[in-house]
């Protein structure tokens, strides 16, 4: 006589338990779930392990990860420095890179959860100086601050910074997050978002013992 259905699926889920329990204890592997940064790249966080999201405003999959990283950002360890890196692979976005690092320099950070949503969820392009600033205004900034910041020298200098970043860490898709300079992981690489936050997790630890040992 055949298993009753739930009693198979039950069978198959115990069956798997030993699989899942080595995979946890082994942690994730490199170059399937994270990968080096090579060569290793310098980082600016002083004592902090630092976190570097890239991501690019037109990207879906960066605004379907948004949410888990907004939860992951609010619980994550004190001795992290989170950062964003915002991509542009030609200057056909690059308006969307500039308006980011103008929002970083006005201190206007709760705004960039409104223009992932003028672009997926509105259909918006956001690439038009004007109607950047359209939304900015809409969102209480005044626009001949918004513009001058949009078009200063400032902005131009991070936004080449964020694009040598990008180029040293060989970053080929988004979004993509990087551990202390010396790991990559992504949920395309994992499988799945949160799992993605899982193995940074692991990679944070992995950061911890990597700056424990250097000091010794």
């Amino acid at each position: 006589m055949n298993p009753h259905p739930d009693r198979r699926r039950l069978l198959a889920i115990g069956a798997m338990l030993p699989v899942i329990a080595r995979a946890q204890a082994r942690g994730p592997t490199e170059g399937t779930e994270y990968k080096l940064v090579l060569p290793p790249q310098p980082v600016d966080s002083g004592s902090k392990i630092e976190v570097l999201e890239f991501f690019q405003y037109s990207c879906p999959h960066c605004f379907a990860f948004n949410p888990d990283l907004e939860a992951w950002r609010k619980k994550m360890p004190a001795d992290v420095d989170y950062k964003r890196i915002h991509i542009n692979w030609d200057n056909s976005t690059l308006n969307h890179t500039k308006l980011y690092y103008s929002l970083v320099q006005l201190g206007r950070l709760e705004v960039h959860d409104k223009v992932f949503a003028a672009i997926h969820v509105n259909h918006k392009r956001m690439l038009d100086p004007e109607e950047i600033a359209d939304l900015m205004v809409a969102n209480g900034i005044d626009r001949k601050q918004w513009m001058d910041m949009f078009n200063s020298f400032s902005t131009a200098a991070l936004a080449n910074k964020a694009f040598q970043t990008w180029r040293a860490y060989k970053i080929d898709g988004t979004p993509t997050l990087g551990c202390d300079g010396r790991y990559l992981t992504s949920p395309a690489m994992v499988g799945a978002r949160s799992g993605s936050l899982v193995v940074l997790d692991y990679l944070i630890q992995r950061a911890r013992t990597d700056r424990g040992s250097a000091k010794k």
